[in-house]
């Protein structure tokens, strides 16, 4: 089955829930820290290119007999331009079912400005539309194409800022996000501390807790942040340096070889997961699906991960399917993260789908949708609703 057309567009999917939150969520008064931070125009994250006014790119990949598969990925203008002016014409009238080498092509026709960074969206958002696509195709679960269910179903984890909802949710892990970072000095790291103890007092002593500082550390800073918060028992500390940085990373794994450490979100294509594989830089490997190439290159990492005895953690892989289908099949896979539309105290979790067809959280674990596909209900009237 070939390919006949490719279009990637801009879309505005968001969640809408109907259940009026009971408490304002505590993201309303806990900021992100992010790099831009060092900047005092920039105190609460604003200038990071996520709050930019970027739609999502979507792509639809047909094929001859007129099956479609959908994908998405982040910043729109750029990533579908992208698809549209350059992978897409390269890609029609191939094999619609040869994943791997569709995503060899795109990885090489990358090569005069690299298939990382920006490019590595584009490649993800069209790996995961072939992937749903082939499902479609043969008519079976993308995750029974990656070997099948390897676990029964995906114990999750909730980030954010409202642990005490997450708690009656049923989960029984939670991550913090950092909101005060290097600029903040000592008065920042007292008050980490102070939010991280009252979280641990919160959740108590039987659920696991984790702290990200989403890159926006520096080593001095990390070194620091994770001496401080031992007596809290976190299990990992994550995104802590720029993710280039790979010499910084070596320096704070040779500083820091007691804590579990766990990275990989903005790391994009395979080269950076094998030199942290072959250094032991950490311990935990978080590719994100839509970011890192797709299935086919987060497939791949999971490889090299289960390789070299390292744990895969995607990155909010629980927030769409297409993390779901891959945590499902994958052993190097052992959590699974809800981050993006977490809801607000009092709203359900089944009220922020965003992606129709997305299997929601119960009592702390999902199981991906058993339809074609990613089993995605997406038809003409809401591609309509959401098409910018």
């Amino acid at each position: 089955m070939k390919i006949k057309k490719i279009r990637a567009f801009e879309i505005a999917a968001e969640a809408r829930p109907q259940t009026k939150p009971r408490t304002p969520s505590r993201a309303d008064t806990f900021h992100m820290n992010r790099p831009m931070a060092r900047y005092d125009r920039f105190p609460n994250g604003e200038g990071h290119v996520s709050m930019a006014p970027w739609k999502r790119p979507a792509v639809l990949v047909t094929a001859e007999d007129g099956t479609q598969g959908f994908g998405i990925s982040l910043y729109g203008p750029v990533v579908a331009g992208l698809i549209n002016e350059h992978f897409g014409p390269n890609l029609i009238g191939e094999n619609a079912m040869a994943t791997e080498k569709l995503w060899d092509m795109m990885v090489r026709l990358s090569t005069a400005f690299s298939p990382t960074s920006m490019t590595s969206y584009a490649i993800s958002a069209l790996d995961v539309a072939l992937w749903d696509l082939k499902g479609k195709l043969l008519g079976l679960p993308v995750y029974e194409l990656l070997g099948g269910p390897q676990k029964e179903k995906i114990f999750c984890y909730a980030s954010g800022f409202d642990q005490e909802w997450y708690m009656e949710l049923g989960f029984k892990a939670t991550k913090l996000f950092s909101p005060w970072g290097p600029e903040q000095g000592l008065e920042g790291l007292n008050r980490l501390e102070e939010l991280v103890a009252s979280t641990r007092e919160t959740i108590g002593d039987d659920v696991e807790l984790m702290l990200d500082g989403w890159t926006a550390y520096d080593p001095e800073y990390t070194v620091r942040v994770a001496e401080r918060m031992r007596p809290y028992n976190l299990k990992w500390l994550e995104d802590y340096i720029q993710p280039e940085d790979l010499l910084g990373y070596e320096s704070i794994r040779q500083r820091l070889p007691w804590q579990t450490l766990a990275t990989g979100e903005h790391w994009y294509n395979l080269a950076p997961f094998a030199h942290a594989a072959g250094k032991r830089l950490v311990d935990i490997f978080q590719p994100d699906v839509l970011w890192c190439g797709g299935i086919t290159a987060a497939a791949k990492i999971c490889h090299l991960a289960q390789a070299n005895n390292i744990s895969v953690i995607a990155h909010g892989g629980m927030n769409y399917p297409f993390g779901q289908h891959l945590s499902m099949a994958m052993p190097a896979v052992t959590w699974g993260e809800r981050s993006e539309s977490v809801s607000a105290p009092g709203v359900p979790l089944a009220e922020m789908v965003k992606l129709p067809g997305t299997a929601v959280i119960e009592d702390g674990y999902v199981r991906p949708s058993d339809a074609p596909g990613f089993g995605l209900e997406i038809d003409e009237s809401w591609l309509e609703q959401v098409t910018v």
